[in-house]
């Protein structure tokens, strides 16, 4: 049964977002606040790993899954993570005959306004989680100048970010990123 809940609850975050890390406000609310099933340091360490590794960005939702509940819980996330782009061929078909209309081109827009809205909402619990000194803080500030004001990868930003606080960790800066 939990097997089934975890599916449906990750699916239900897939569906109803509609970009990579969107679902991450959703997952945070059922599956850390609702049912306890993850923590917060599990969410943000799927998000982390998946974010440094080959692969689109919504693919953190199989590693939610099996921190919820190992590999059945990883078969899980897949499934949820496969599933709308299988129901997404009929509504390509529908779409491409009404994309130009100005309340469908409203309604796309709000969609990504919201999207962002969500995303900003579980970015501040998280960072909370993570960032406990004033370098790791200053860290943050510091990449995210960057992405908002230079056209780079983020891929770059997160390997570089990893890198630092990994030699700041090893020479005794800072405390370790996950202790």
């Amino acid at each position: 049964m939990k097997l089934l809940l975890l599916y449906a609850l990750l699916l239900k975050a897939t569906v109803t977002t509609f970009s990579g890390l969107a679902s991450l406000p959703v997952l945070r609310s059922d599956l850390v606040l609702h049912y306890g099933m993850i923590t917060d340091r599990q969410l943000s360490t799927a998000v982390v790993v998946t974010r440094t590794t080959p692969g689109p960005v919504g693919v953190y939702v199989v590693s939610v899954g099996y921190f919820a509940d190992g590999v059945p819980g990883a078969v899980a996330g897949w499934l949820a993570m496969v599933t709308p782009a299988l129901l997404i061929i009929p509504l390509l078909r529908f779409a491409s005959t009404k994309a130009e209309h100005p309340r469908v081109k409203s309604m796309i827009q709000a969609v990504v306004l919201a999207s962002a809205g969500l995303l900003w909402a579980s970015a501040v619990p998280l960072t909370r989680e993570i960032a406990h000194d004033p370098f790791t803080w200053g860290l943050l500030i510091v990449c995210t100048a960057v992405l908002l004001t230079r056209k780079v990868e983020s891929l770059w930003v997160v390997l570089s970010a990893g890198l630092i606080e990994l030699i700041a960790s090893a020479l005794h800066i800072i405390r370790g990123p996950l202790s």
